[in-house]
């Protein structure tokens, strides 16, 4: 929740002038920014709606959209404010209105009636959302009302090539699974072999399109830079067959599939200048892929589905990779866990999920399984019996054990920088990554980046105030098409024959260079946020728990933080913050779940 205001100073932005009733109250406790009040004001002016109790509820659901969700669940709206507030609640005094009457009122509101605000089991939506979420439920209920062709015979035998045995049976049944439906979504934890499945997927579906036509067309797509490369780069290693084991792929299959480009969601839908939300390709210029497949699909919003959605033609398969149990997207809609909740109990769902991990050693596989369990005794053993892959940090001054992790890849970095070894410099930023909640306070991003920019600075003795110093990690936080860098990017500067350059790993051949000068939106990255690092992997990652009573942590918080980790996972912060996450579960309110599993 936005913090209770420490000042009454009218001129403050954070008030709504002129607010009075309930709308004032509530604004002046901090639970409404002046923007829910004024919105809420606007519509009610519009329809000629002057119950402060409808428009209370309407702010309630700008303040909804901005924190995640969809819509405003207006029995638990008093509660999620509440729980938001943690230990320092003021807002228990605040004139709650009774449920059943504040639910009567708004089915009566003209604000209904004239469709600004819809009203639906219990959810108050602004009406855009409520628009994208029934068009996203119609999309997806066309697209079930037809089966694709699928010659099995050519099908069969592929899949049992390219997924043989017993340890294949899992990939081996999603991939016959996923050829039959046009839709399909493909949920597993880390290393379960999602990706696996996808690449066995395209070379089956490749060798039953028809050969008398243009080739198969396939669109790689992820919500970020950072996800759409890492998707790329395991398309090839899920083609490396495993020790002792005969080759799965030919050559030419590794080398169509190698050729394959991921782009990000914007890229593929083709952005326009002048929105965000609209797109060139649309229901009226479909994309012509016959293939599409959309990794990470936890971190999309409901509004980039329902713009995806309807730029896909009825014949393209559409196969949305994920995994439900991580953060949800930074904007509003939990659209992953929303299909896998709502066709839980349909016989036509077209989930298909994968169980068993190949990746992870027993111990984050296992201290994953109990975060996402929720089994806060097993986390705090697994936590407390300590070995060389997963480390507990308890004590409440972790400075020297951070140091002693984040400064050696620091230092690596920066002598691969100083040697123009541009390569080098990259592979030493994914020996280790420091995850924080926050971006800022003592236990936040920009605290933490300064910190080990000092002990660098203290080792080393040179100039970390110059955003160009050598070895610089940078994020970049804004997709920049000019230059083809995208959100969640990240490189090093490292040193140039022109100078200090940023060097960024390419889809394939050497890193690509870029002048400082010509990045637009960049931070240095030896810490980074937690839902910055979702679509990645690094060998260690150190993940810095704030307090328990901070409304950012939450299970699918830490569950997304530790599965970073390819060989190593640290986690700072006290046995209460480890409880508090493992015990907490972030909540998005949204109709599609109960709406799909109502669908006829």
């Amino acid at each position: 929740m936005t913090d209770i205001w420490e000042t009454t100073d009218p001129a403050d932005p954070r008030f709504a002038l002129g607010a009075t009733g309930v709308l004032g109250e509530f604004n002046a406790a901090g639970v409404l920014t002046a923007g829910d009040v004024h919105v809420a004001r606007a519509l009610g002016l519009l329809t000629h709606e002057a119950d402060d109790d409808v428009l209370l509820a309407v702010a309630l659901a700008c303040r909804a959209v901005r924190a995640g969700s969809v819509c405003l669940d207006l029995a638990a709206a008093a509660g999620s404010v509440a729980a938001a507030a943690g230990e320092d609640d003021a807002t228990a005094e605040l004139p709650w209105p009774e449920p059943e009457a504040w639910g009567r009122a708004l089915a009566h509101s003209p604000l209904v009636a004239q469709g600004v605000v819809r009203w639906e089991h219990g959810l108050v939506y602004l009406d855009r959302y409520h628009e994208q979420e029934t068009q996203v439920l119609r999309d997806l209920a066309e697209r079930a009302g037809r089966r694709p062709p699928v010659a099995d015979d050519v099908l069969a035998p592929v899949l049992a090539r390219v997924f043989p045995g017993e340890q294949y049976a899992e990939q081996r049944d999603a991939g016959r699974a996923t050829a039959a439906q046009w839709t399909t979504v493909l949920t597993g934890g880390p290393g379960t072999g999602k990706t696996t499945t996808v690449a066995g997927l395209l070379v089956a579906l490749r060798a039953q399109h028809p050969t008398d036509g243009p080739p198969l067309r396939v669109a790689l797509t992820a919500p970020t830079g950072k996800a759409s490369a890492r998707l790329q780069e395991s398309l090839g290693e899920a083609t490396r067959s495993r020790d002792g084991e005969p080759d799965r792929f030919t050559d030419e299959e590794r080398a169509w599939l190698g050729g394959l480009q991921s782009m990000t969601l914007h890229r593929l839908l083709g952005r326009r200048r002048d929105t965000d939300t609209r797109f060139r390709h649309h229901r009226g210029n479909r994309l012509a892929a016959d293939v599409i497949v959309v990794d990470e699909t936890s971190m999309v919003s409901l509004t980039m589905m329902a713009r995806l959605l309807e730029a896909v033609r009825p014949d393209t398969r559409l196969v949305l990779v994920g995994d439900p149990d991580q953060l949800s997207s930074v904007e509003a809609g939990a659209v992953l866990g929303d299909l896998v909740t709502g066709y839980a109990a349909r016989a036509d769902s077209p989930v298909v999920s994968l169980h068993t991990s190949h990746r992870f050693g027993d111990r984050i596989g296992a201290l994953a399984r109990a975060v996402r369990d929720e089994r806060a005794e097993d986390v705090l053993e697994i936590l407390a019996a300590g070995d060389d892959v997963v480390e507990w940090v308890a004590d409440d001054r972790p400075a020297a054990s951070i140091r002693a992790a984040a400064l050696p890849g620091a230092l690596a970095a920066r002598d691969a920088a100083r040697a123009g070894d541009a390569v080098r410099a990259l592979r030493a930023l994914e020996t280790h990554r420091m995850l924080c909640a926050h971006r800022d306070g003592p236990a936040g991003v920009e605290h933490w980046n300064r910190r080990i920019e000092a002990w660098l600075a203290a080792e080393t003795g040179d100039p970390v105030h110059d955003p160009t110093y050598l070895g610089r990690p940078v994020l970049v936080t804004a997709n920049d098409y000019g230059i083809g860098l995208y959100n969640g990017d990240s490189g090093v500067v490292v040193a140039t024959a022109d100078g200090p350059r940023v060097a960024f790993p390419a889809a394939s051949g050497p890193p690509t260079l870029v002048a400082p000068t010509r990045l637009g939106a960049a931070q240095t990255m030896h810490a980074m946020t937690i839902h910055k690092s979702q679509g990645s992997q690094v060998d260690e990652v150190t993940v810095l728990l704030p307090d328990e009573d901070s409304r950012l942590l939450t299970r699918e918080l830490f569950y997304t933080a530790i599965t970073r980790a390819r060989r190593r996972v640290r986690v700072v912060g006290s046995e209460d913050a480890v409880r508090a996450a493992v015990g907490r579960r972030a909540q998005r309110a949204s109709g599609l779940a109960v709406r799909l599993s109502a669908a006829p």
